[in-house]
């Protein structure tokens, strides 16, 4: 999680801008290509010169598509505690016999604790054994038994029959199931899924970039002629550095939501990051979505 914080040095203009009868750098006639989603270009002035000082469609960050559907939320706290039903997609990890295809000690990828699975007889799942991903069907289920389950390869006649995989043994294996897949005229599917719920907690972490410009690079600023039907005529400017600084902050802000990584911490020193021993212990990080993601299917 990300805490918006950014500051940067120059003119911010309001919603409303009136253009300068003379080229003057005031912050009443300065065009905002961040503000309000680039309203003060695509409505107010010439819609036509935006798309031509801005190739793009929308502003290339969901930051900008959540604040235009009113998905924000404001947060003072130092921790948030939330909870969440449990995922749409059944996803496990456990130890599978490369030969007979029997899952067991199967855990949550979530929650990473031993529990009772809830794969039913006739699902398909994405797996991977050995850094080989596969499609595979469960010929054997929750029905038979909450701790094991049998997946079968739908490209092989075993597991062990992939490329890549090892002859014999038991690997650690990761899945979640897609679908499922029954022939005419057989039973439905067994059993029901429970729905679960499960408590997260989660720290903010404050980001932070800055632009600046000196009096001599004003020089580099653009200039629009403006006539508006109101009869406001004059000059407006723009800095687009200054624009895309905003979005490249709006970038860091999203990817660090998804890379972002907690400082490891232990009972022994030894194994703390140097992190975690920084002067005033600002650096804490915070929790990741992306490897999260990657234990589904690798």
């Amino acid at each position: 999680m990300a805490n918006n914080n950014v500051n940067f040095a120059g003119p911010v203009a309001g919603s409303i801008v009136t253009p300068a009868a003379q080229k003057m750098t005031l912050t009443s006639n300065y065009l905002n290509f961040h503000g309000a989603g680039g309203a003060n270009w695509s409505q107010q002035y010439l819609p036509e010169l935006y798309a031509q000082e801005v190739e793009r469609y929308g502003n290339r960050s969901v930051s900008s598509f959540l604040r235009m559907v009113g998905a924000e939320m404001p947060m003072a706290s130092d921790q948030v505690i939330w909870s969440e039903q449990g995922r749409l997609h059944l996803a496990y990890e456990g130890s599978v016999d490369v030969v007979t295809g029997i899952v067991t000690s199967i855990t949550g990828i979530d929650s990473g604790a031993t529990e009772a699975h809830a794969v039913r007889k006739g699902a398909t799942v994405v797996a991977v054994v050995e850094g080989v991903v596969f499609k595979g069907f469960v010929s054997a289920g929750v029905e038979t038994a909450t701790n094991t389950l049998t997946i079968l390869p739908y490209g092989a006649e075993n597991i062990n029959d992939l490329a890549g995989t090892s002859a014999s043994g038991s690997k650690a294996i990761k899945f979640f199931v897609y679908g499922s897949e029954f022939g005419k005229g057989t039973d439905s599917m067994a059993n029901s899924v429970e729905p679960t719920f499960k408590s997260f907690t989660n720290r903010p972490m404050i980001i932070k970039d800055h632009f600046e410009i000196s009096g001599s690079d004003t020089a580099q600023i653009g200039w629009v002629e403006v006539s508006g039907e109101a009869g406001q005529a004059g000059y407006l400017w723009y800095m687009k550095a200054e624009g895309d600084t905003r979005v490249r902050f709006e970038d860091y802000l999203e990817m660090t939501m998804i890379e972002a990584e907690k400082v490891a911490t232990s009972n022994t020193a030894t194994a703390d990051s140097q992190l975690h021993d920084l002067t005033g212990g600002g650096v804490q990080g915070s929790d990741y979505y992306y490897l999260q993601l990657q234990t589904e299917v690798s």
